[in-house]
């Protein structure tokens, strides 16, 4: 949810005067220390400038932000079992660990009841916790190096700094300038749902997916794979159209998309997603009723798949496809994110 700026100025003072009544409505990002906390956290108050507001945190672990360790934000509302508590701390000790099983059996705890324990006080499993930490963690290396790293480039240096060690852990092999690669350029974009990760070369969109989004990693590294290529950070016209359609989309202004894409699929996964971009902005369609429009009405489960491993949500609009009877289904995303952009659409073509 996105917080606006009346709510920016309503939550600052009840974070300056400790208001218990607003604790778990909101979690403050301290921009200056990179801690987040409660509304009631008895540390001394950061100015309003260098405050950032978050109304879950998830949100403010994929900004970038890590717990504060005087007022423990994730215990809230309620205590947490000391299993929880301590896998948050064996986290923060290295933010950008992908884990397995063998990682739980080391700490003595099984991974199923570290998935059922965040899902019951986070709303979110263990692994879309430490996913969100990891690429926050991330994020947070991305903001404090970029330009000095977009500096290093130009000059074709590698550099020692936290950050490369951030993009080696959690993207890959630290970006170093060279005339033989395919450099695409990724950036966080901030929506009202959630950051979404935008990867861009200079001529067309390569991904735009929501930080949460299962599978994530993959997808990148899948893109890494695919010939020389090189992921690193920066800003290309490419994303900066990207940045202004969303913001026109999430306004209700946009209906069409016209940042250039490039679609990575198969053949069969081309033509899919080039139907996708078809139905109409503030309509739904049925798996049957596309595979009827390729006339393929017997495809329904491979149109699904095509579906599924669709990389650039909102643009390609699968949120658009909907069960027979009605009912939203599934969405790689989160399904809730794929009821939201459906009523926005709907509400939006209503208005004009």
């Amino acid at each position: 949810m996105e917080i606006n700026e009346k709510d920016k100025v309503r939550f600052y003072q009840a974070f300056v005067e400790r208001d218990s009544a607003y604790d778990g409505m909101f979690f403050a990002g301290i921009k200056t220390t990179g801690i987040f906390c409660h509304a009631t956290c008895p540390a001394r108050k950061a100015k309003f400038e260098n405050c950032e507001f978050f109304s879950k945190a998830e949100s403010a672990l994929l900004a970038g932000y890590r717990p504060c360790k005087k007022c423990n934000p994730l215990t809230y509302p309620q205590e947490l079992p000391s299993e929880v508590t301590h896998l948050v701390s064996v986290i923060e000790v290295d933010p950008a660990k992908h884990w397995n099983d063998r990682d739980f059996e080391e700490l003595g705890i099984h991974s199923a009841t570290a998935r059922r324990l965040f899902k019951k006080h986070y709303g979110m499993t263990f692994v879309q916790y430490a996913r969100a930490r990891r690429m926050g963690f991330a994020h947070d290396g991305i903001r404090k190096g970029q330009s000095v790293i977009n500096k290093q480039l130009d000059s074709g240096y590698e550099s020692s700094s936290g950050f490369h060690d951030a993009f080696a852990k959690v993207i890959g092999t630290a970006p170093t300038q060279s005339k033989t690669r395919h450099i695409l350029y990724f950036e966080w974009i901030d929506t009202p749902l959630g950051p979404m990760l935008s990867i861009a070369d200079n001529s067309s969109l390569f991904l735009l997916e929501f930080a949460d989004r299962d599978g994530l990693e993959d997808e990148i590294q899948s893109l890494k794979d695919k010939g020389n290529t090189q992921i690193v950070p920066g800003r290309n016209p490419v994303i900066v159209q990207i940045t202004n359609e969303l913001h026109d989309y999430f306004a209700g202004t946009l209906s069409h998309f016209k940042t250039p894409l490039h679609l990575g699929g198969t053949p069969f996964q081309n033509t899919v997603w080039e139907h996708l971009q078809a139905i109409p902005y503030g309509s739904t369609q049925t798996y049957k009723q596309l595979a009827n429009t390729l006339d393929m009405p017997n495809s329904s489960r491979a149109i699904g798949n095509a579906n599924s491993n669709n990389q650039l949500a909102i643009i390609i609009p699968c949120h658009r496809i909907v069960k027979a009877n009605g009912e939203v289904g599934g969405y790689s995303g989160n399904v809730d994110r794929k009821a939201w952009l459906i009523n926005h659409e709907a509400h939006a073509m209503k208005g004009r």
